[in-house]
């Protein structure tokens, strides 16, 4: 009994020693650095970027104004009112003229285009990192501008996205430091001390936090919201499933002795209710693909374009015979591609949807041929077009049909079905693009990167 008894004791006294705590160690070391390494690629790698930090073309154009009438008044202030050692007149007015593309409509129409994008950033650029660097430099890095540069930093990094931000600054100051030095400028020792480095560091680092915790707080929100608005399009099945059966009821009723007329009724009411129901269901698939769109990992796979558009099409939830005749398409060139097939399915879907509800709302009753779903290869690039001639797009709406929430149907749609579409696009390196006349139909165009087996049928077919 004496060993029995006594082994728990020694057991107890060799869990303490070093040999175990050295393994319980190196697990916790191996933890943390798992942990790090997915929080380096949920937040750094992962996570899309926001070129322009809540966007909208009111917000833009503030800053615009802001941009020419800011530089002008610090211009005169620090040249008239309390001179400092360095002023440029010019390099103010040039740095003024930066906020004139982001005042003007053809530049902030659409918010996310890249060449919106493009000249948002460049601007940013331009006159805050390398700008307020060069003029700390050149002003020796005096009080003013100690303060400056520390009041620029934050601004850069609630402007864009803040790994953006990041690299503007390191390359901003970089260069402004390798353009003093080129042009053989002095520098004051003023502009290296130790305390204002200090000071420097301390905002760049509270800038960089808060850019990195509002990016994550931004995200976390839209997947709660889009989580949400999955679930609740999910619990829509439950009655839709109750009125599919409606319609299996009333087509078991047509088949009993009734008169024909009844009969005819009784089919024509049950096939509306179900292709309601199926119309129903892939705007649910819509919905919940639109709220996994940016938390989970997307399937890719080679997709042929002409398969694809044929399996749609033959698939669409028609509400009438008339609406599946007037529906042609037209294989020019057939390529592959590579994404995520179920989305690419919603995408299509959601599209024609559109130009059905475009024809709807014309005039005359819809002929074959008012909606084309067009197959081909375009400038090196795959392309999927579906056009329409219905009542088409107003122009000062086709610069908004992309934004989340906005939508042409008065009350009839959420305005997340295009802005869904081109994520889907985009989210394959593709592109995609409106071109409509009111009153004479649209045309929105899908151009998507080929991969090799379409570029090698390419070339055999040349």
């Amino acid at each position: 009994m004496g060993p029995v008894g006594v082994w728990p004791v020694r057991a107890a006294a060799a869990l303490h020693s070093k040999e175990y705590i050295l393994p319980l160690d190196r697990l916790r070391w191996h933890s943390a650095k798992a942990r790090l390494w997915r929080w380096l690629l949920d937040e750094v790698v992962r996570a899309p970027l926001e070129p322009i930090l809540h966007p909208s073309r009111a917000r833009l154009q503030y800053l615009g104004a802001f941009t020419m009438l800011g530089h002008i008044g610090f211009g005169l202030i620090w040249s008239v009112l309390l001179p400092q050692p360095y002023e440029s007149l010019p390099t103010r007015l040039a740095m003024a003229c930066l906020g004139i593309p982001l005042v003007l409509g053809l530049v902030n129409r659409d918010l996310t285009s890249r060449t919106t994008i493009w000249i948002f950033s460049l601007s940013c650029w331009l006159q805050l990192p390398m700008f307020f660097s060069w003029m700390y430099w050149l002003n020796g890095g005096n009080d003013v501008w100690l303060a400056s540069m520390a009041c620029m930093l934050v601004i850069h990094y609630h402007l864009t996205d803040w790994r953006l931000a990041t690299v503007g600054v390191v390359t901003g100051v970089g260069l402004s430091l390798g353009l003093a030095h080129a042009l053989q400028i002095p520098l004051s020792g003023d502009a290296t001390r130790a305390d204002h480095l200090v000071v420097l560091a301390f905002a760049w680092g509270a800038a960089l936090m808060l850019g990195a915790s509002s990016a994550n707080l931004r995200r976390t929100r839209l997947l709660n919201t889009l989580s949400t608005m999955g679930v609740m399009a999910h619990e829509l099945r439950t009655p839709l499933a109750t009125v599919n059966l409606m319609g299996d009821v009333l087509r078991n009723l047509s088949q009993h002795d009734l008169p024909e007329s009844k009969q005819k009724k009784f089919e024509e009411l049950a096939t509306r209710l179900q292709n309601l129901v199926r119309s129903m269901n892939r705007q649910i698939d819509t919905q919940i693909s639109n709220a996994q769109l940016t938390r989970l990992p997307r399937d890719q796979s080679s997709i042929r374009a002409a398969e694809l558009v044929q399996d749609v099409v033959l698939n669409y939830p028609y509400r009438s015979s008339r609406e599946r005749d007037c529906v042609q398409v037209h294989i020019q060139q057939d390529f592959y591609f590579v994404a995520s097939r179920p989305l690419f399915s919603q995408v299509l879907t959601n599209l024609m949807k559109n130009a059905l509800h475009a024809l709807a709302s014309a005039s005359n009753a819809p002929s074959p041929g008012d909606l084309r779903v067009e197959v081909g290869v375009h400038h090196g690039k795959g392309r999927i077009a579906v056009s329409d001639d219905g009542i088409g797009i107003a122009h000062e709406q086709q610069a908004r049909i992309f934004e989340p929430f906005f939508s042409t149907l008065a009350g009839a749609g959420n305005g997340l079905g295009l802005t869904f579409c081109k994520n889907v696009v985009e989210a394959a390196q593709g592109h995609l693009s409106v071109h409509s006349e009111p009153g004479r139909g649209a045309v929105f165009m899908i151009d998507l990167p080929l991969t090799t087996q379409a570029l090698a049928a390419s070339t055999s077919s040349r």
